[in-house]
């Protein structure tokens, strides 16, 4: 996969999680804690890797990959928290 193409798959989920955060039922849990904090990871994942295309050494680059990874991981957490506290079905 190139780098245009990993550019926008992270920008495609991330528009599948804003909307699946906007289809979120209304409550404390699930729209302002677990809904900002999955926005919050889920986002950064794209705009982490963005900034690693641009990074100015190895260093740099494998520093904003590892917050991609960490993001990443993040949110899936969320996602898994979502389900699991049955607030919306998995789906596939």
């Amino acid at each position: 996969m190139n780098e245009q193409e990993f550019k926008d798959r992270t920008k495609n989920i991330e528009l599948r999680i804003i909307r699946l955060v906007e289809a979120l039922p209304e409550g404390q849990a699930s729209q302002v804690i677990i809904g900002r904090q999955l926005l919050r990871s889920a986002t950064s994942v794209g705009a982490n890797y963005r900034a690693a295309c641009r990074a100015k050494s190895t260093a740099d680059i494998l520093n904003k990959l590892k917050i991609v990874e960490e993001e990443a991981d993040e949110t899936l957490y969320w996602l898994e928290l979502i389900v699991e506290a049955e607030i919306m079905p998995e789906t596939r």
